[in-house]
């Protein structure tokens, strides 16, 4: 394998706005990817923290402009702006303000080796869920769980497939173990409508 490789945003960004760069190169010492909003008042990052990975992030806005909200405040950010997120738990976004932002991300853990973010498997996951490929999200899944067995985000995203698929016991079992491992998914099982077949088994995991 060559030392070093090229490509394009244009030609890497798939579904959904995402460009996955390290896993493209095969990026082993941090996370790095790219993101795009085709529309003005797209979301480019949705709100979310960093607090299970731990993760410090970098966010630069290579093309286009975008506003962000970090721990509650705005922060207008044109091309070649730089928002550094060192705060695990702080919660951050960002949302296009002209067709065609785009967004370089970088991540690691300060002070340890980098392992891959399970989001990406969940992430391609929930893009075949979009297309209506519930069996290839379920398969994309069980993958995953071979790599992490018993991670609770992966066991709920599969409960939700199974759900769909109309295998009700199996989704119910993976939906109690996702939610006894991490109490929020009890409370996000309510409305999910990925569950709404189960929600009438007695079995059903109570909100929180």
């Amino acid at each position: 394998m060559s030392g070093w490789a090229v490509g394009t945003l244009d030609e890497l960004t798939g579904p959904g706005g995402w460009a996955p760069l390290r896993r493209h190169f095969d990026v082993g010492a941090f996370g790095v990817n790219a993101w795009r909003g085709d529309e003005a008042g797209a979301v480019v990052i949705p709100e979310h923290h960093e607090r299970e990975t731990g993760h410090e992030e970098l966010y630069v806005v290579v093309v286009g402009s975008a506003t962000f909200t970090v721990d509650g405040e705005t922060v207008a950010a044109p091309t070649g702006t730089a928002v550094f997120v060192r705060d695990p738990t702080v919660r951050r976004a960002a949302v296009a303000d002209e067709p065609g932002t785009t967004l370089l991300t970088v991540g690691a853990k300060r002070g340890e080796a980098f392992e891959p973010s399970p989001w990406e498997d969940n992430y391609d996951a929930i893009l075949l869920f979009n297309e209506g490929d519930w069996e290839g999200g379920r398969q994309r899944l069980l993958e995953a769980l071979e790599r992490r067995p018993g991670f609770p985000a992966y066991l709920y995203n599969l409960a939700c497939a199974e759900a769909r698929l109309g295998e009700a016991d199996a989704a119910i079992e993976h939906l109690l173990v996702a939610t006894e491992a991490e109490p929020r998914f009890r409370d996000a099982a309510q409305t999910d409508d990925d569950l709404a077949s189960l929600r009438a088994d007695a079995r059903f995991p109570a909100p929180s």
